[in-house]
C-alpha cells in the first residue's frame, strides 16, 4: 500500500526542529532522492544535523543525490573523519567526481580516512579526463569467467550481488581481462546447471573506450536501450561500466548546457537557482552586448531608406510583422537542424539534402504567411502596398529559414558546436537582413514615379 507522505512544509519542520527519533521517523517515509530534495532547501548547517542522525548507507545515499555544490558546502560542516566512511558506501562513480571537486588539502585527509581498495579504486577513476567515458563509469560491476558453469555463476553473482550496481548482466572476460561477451542473469537461471558460460553468453556487440566522449556513451546506451555499457581501454580489457542512470544524467546535463547556449548563457557551474546573480549577469551580458553592436546594421538600414519610409509611412506599420517573421522562421529551422545534428539524425553531409527540402518548405510557409498578410496590406495601404509586403514577407522567410539551417552546419564544419546558433544570433542576422530586403522590394516597386 502506498504510504501517505508528510507535507512539504510539515517535513521541513521536522528536520529542522525535530528531535533525532522524528528525523528517523520521517527518513523512515522517504526515499532518499526525497529526503535530498527536501535537504537542498535548508542550510548547510540543517542539513548536516539530519545527515549525522541517519544511518551510514542512508547518508551515502542521500549525499550522492543531492547537487555537486551543496554537497561541497555540506562536507564542510561534516568534516573529512565523517566523509571517508559515508564515502566508503557510495556509488564508485559519484564518490569520484565529489573527490575531484574537494579542495586540496581536504581531498587529502579524507582519502587517508578510507580503506585502501576504495582509495585505490577513486584514485584510477579519477585519472580520466573529464567529459571522457572514463570520468561517468564505476568500477562496481560483477564479472564471470567463460569456464565457469551456469550454477557456480549463479552462486558467484549471489556473493556479488549486495555490493553491485547491476547483475541484471554480467561481463564475462579471460584472464587477462578482454572482454568477450555478456551473460544475462535469467539465462544462467534456466540453463542447465553444468553448462558454460562460454555457451551462454552473447558475442559482446556494444561497447565504448575510456578516452570516448561521455555523450557518446550515453547516446550508444539510449539507442541500444541496454542498462549498462561496458568501458575498455586500448588493449580492450574490461576497466568499467556506464549504467543508464548515469547515462540520463550525462543526455539531462548535456541538453541543458545546448539550451544555454541556444540563449547566448553559456555554461553555468551547478544549476541556476543555486548560482549566484553575479554569475549569471556574468555569463548573459557579453552576448546581449555585442547583439546590440549587432543590431546597428538594422538601424543602418532603416537609415539608408529614410526617403522611401518618409514617402510612405504606411510601411513602418508593417516593418515589425516582417522582420519578426524572419527572425522566427530562422530559429525555428536553427532549432530543428540543432537538434538533428546533436542526436545524430543528421550528419553535415547530409546538407545539401536538407537545404533542397527547406527551400520547398521556406517556399511554402512564405506564400502561405504573404497571402494571410497582404489582407492587411490592402486594409492598411492599398494594393501597392499589399503587393511589397506579400512579396517581402515571401523573401524574408525564404532568406531567414536557408540561414537558420545553414549556420548549424556551417559552425559544425568548422568543427565548432552548432548550438552556438543560437536564436538571439540568428534573429539580429534576420533582422537586419529583413530590413534591408523589405525597403530595397519597397523602394523598387513605390519610388519608381516619386
Amino acid at each position: 500500500m502506498k504510504r501517505r507522505l508528510p507535507a512539504h512544509d510539515e517535513a521541513l519542520k521536522t528536520l529542522i526542529h525535530g528531535d533525532i527519533g522524528r528525523i528517523l521517523e520521517l527518513a523512515g517515509k522517504l526515499h532518499t532522492a526525497d529526503l535530498a530534495h527536501y535537504l537542498g532547501e535548508l542550510l548547510p548547517v540543517e542539513a548536516a544535523r539530519v545527515i549525522r542522525a541517519l544511518p551510514e548507507r542512508d547518508q551515502a545515499e542521500v549525499l550522492s543525490y543531492l547537487p555537486l555544490p551543496y554537497q561541497l558546502a555540506l562536507i564542510k560542516r561534516l568534516g573529512p573523519g565523517m566523509l571517508g566512511p559515508i564515502m566508503n558506501l557510495m556509488s564508485h562513480d559519484d564518490r569520484a567526481d565529489l573527490l575531484k571537486a574537494l579542495p586540496e588539502g581536504l581531498l587529502y585527509d579524507v582519502l587517508h580516512s578510507m580503506a585502501k581498495a576504495e582509495r585505490e579504486d577513486i584514485i584510477m577513476l579519477g585519472a580520466y579526463p573529464e567529459g571522457s567515458a572514463g570520468s561517468i563509469m564505476t568500477s562496481d560491476y560483477a564479472v564471470l569467467y567463460p569456464e565457469l558453469t551456469a550454477d557456480a555463476s549463479v552462486e558467484t553473482l549471489r556473493r556479488e550481488a549486495p555490493e553491485k550496481e547491476t547483475i541484471d548482466r554480467a561481463f564475462v572476460i579471460d584472464p587477462d581481462r578482454r572482454l568477450l561477451g555478456t551473460v544475462r542473469f535469467q539465462v544462467l537461471v534456466f540453463a542447465k546447471p553444468g553448462t558454460p558460460v562460454r555457451e551462454l553468453m552473447e558475442g559482446l556487440t556494444h561497447a565504448v573506450r575510456t578516452d570516448d566522449t561521455a555523450e557518446h556513451a550515453a547516446r550508444q546506451i539510449a539507442r541500444y536501450d541496454i542498462p549498462a555499457l561496458p568501458v575498455v581501454d586500448k588493449e580492450e580489457r574490461l576497466v568499467g561500466i556506464i549504467t543508464h542512470d548515469d547515462a540520463v544524467d550525462v543526455l539531462q546535463a548535456e541538453a541543458t548546457e545546448d539550451f544555454h547556449k541556444a540563449g547566448t548563457i553559456g555554461k553555468i557551474p551547478g544549476n541556476v537557482g543555486t548560482a549566484s546573480p553575479w554569475l549569471l549577469y556574468r555569463k548573459r551580458v557579453v552576448w546581449l552586448v555585442l547583439l546590440v553592436f549587432g543590431n546597428v546594421f538594422s538601424g543602418a538600414g532603416i537609415a539608408y531608406f529614410e526617403e522611401t519610409i518618409a514617402a510612405f509611412v504606411t510601411l513602418v506599420f508593417f516593418l515589425p510583422l516582417l522582420i519578426d517573421s524572419s527572425g522566427n522562421a530562422g530559429s525555428q529551422a536553427a532549432t530543428l537542424m540543432i537538434r538533428a545534428l546533436a542526436t545524430g539524425d543528421v550528419e553535415v553531409k547530409d546538407w545539401g539534402k536538407m537545404l533542397g527540402r527547406e527551400i520547398f518548405i521556406a517556399l511554402a510557409l512564405g506564400l502561405t504567411m504573404a497571402a494571410a498578410v497582404s489582407l492587411i496590406g490592402i486594409v492598411r495601404g492599398g494594393p501597392e502596398i499589399a503587393l511589397v509586403v506579400s512579396l517581402s514577407m515571401l523573401a524574408v522567410v525564404i532568406v531567414g529559414s536557408l540561414f537558420g539551417l545553414c549556420l548549424p552546419f556551417i559552425l559544425s564544419r568548422l568543427k565548432m558546436d552548432p548550438a552556438a546558433a543560437s536564436a538571439p544570433l540568428i534573429t539580429s542576422v534576420a533582422d537586419a537582413l529583413g530590413i534591408v530586403i523589405y525597403f530595397m522590394i519597397a523602394n523598387a516597386f513605390l519610388m519608381r514615379g516619386v
